[in-house]
């Protein structure tokens, strides 16, 4: 089975922060043998529209399981729709700008309202901090509601699994590397040694974790990102094998059919 784990964007310049990492698992491991920014996928650029049209058509054409980082939900009390697809469907005529998403969302509550599975998975930031409200809202309108809309993938756990289809797993690197007991390193942000020796030291806690493989160009990439971009796709493709592994891609609690969850 192909994985893919993307790190996600909503950056002016997503093309160069977006990051893919792909592998197979074979024999219950997973190999990892591709590293790459959403640039270098076919017709990807640094601007955010062209980059987010590329990521589109690679998840069309993808096999297999894919896990992105960013929320693929909000708080029930906010949805204000009776399923989670009606409420991707309409979100960005509700929300026509990321600063209206945000807006309205504080308006809701003067506090940053979390879902059960952020509570759960020990996400750092609720969907509408404003570290991570650009990455839900064109994650959700730019990504997951078009590819929904055009019934091209199965987004988990809220559709059921179609293996003939792209399944997309909402992630989330740092829930990962904290269940796996390798948080704590300073490995974002810069390109001294400091950060480039716990980015090695991250890539090769999880081969002893996880018994991955990665194919030597994906681990210089993975490595020598100094946003460390690079290595969350990678990590992000770990979990969707943890997932799958686990057996638990579909869990059937009935706020998760409407909120989303974090698979670690």
């Amino acid at each position: 089975m192909f994985v893919h784990g993307i790190d996600f964007s909503g950056a002016a310049d997503a093309g160069r922060r977006i990051w893919i990492s792909s592998g197979v698992i074979h024999d219950g491991r997973l190999r990892i043998m591709e590293t790459r920014p959403a640039s270098e996928l076919p017709g990807g650029s640094v601007v955010r529209d062209t980059a987010l049209r590329a990521l589109r058509s690679f998840i069309r054409s993808a096999s297999g399981a894919i896990g992105l980082d960013f929320p693929f939900g909000l708080p029930r009390v906010v949805t204000a729709k009776p399923t989670w697809t009606e409420f991707i469907l309409d979100f960005s005529s509700r929300y026509p700008t990321a600063a209206a998403f945000r807006a309205e969302c504080r308006q809701l509550s003067a506090r940053e309202l979390r879902r059960t599975t952020d509570a759960e998975a020990h996400a750092p930031w609720a969907a509408w901090n404003w570290r991570l409200y650009r990455q839900t809202y064109f994650g959700i309108g730019e990504v997951i509601a078009p590819l929904v809309r055009e019934r091209r993938v199965r987004v988990l756990p809220m559709q059921e699994a179609d293996h003939a289809t792209p399944l997309l797993l909402e992630i989330c690197p740092a829930s990962t590397l904290r269940r796996l007991g390798i948080a704590g390193l300073r490995y974002k942000g810069g390109a001294d040694a400091d950060q480039r020796r716990a980015r090695k030291a991250i890539v090769s806690r999880l081969g002893e974790a996880t018994r991955m493989a990665i194919d030597p160009i994906a681990r210089r990439r993975a490595i020598g990102d100094p946003g460390g971009d690079a290595l969350d796709s990678l990590v992000a493709a770990v979990a969707v094998h943890r997932a799958i592994a686990g057996g638990r891609i579909q869990p059937t609690d009935a706020i998760y059919q409407i909120e989303g969850f974090i698979y670690v």
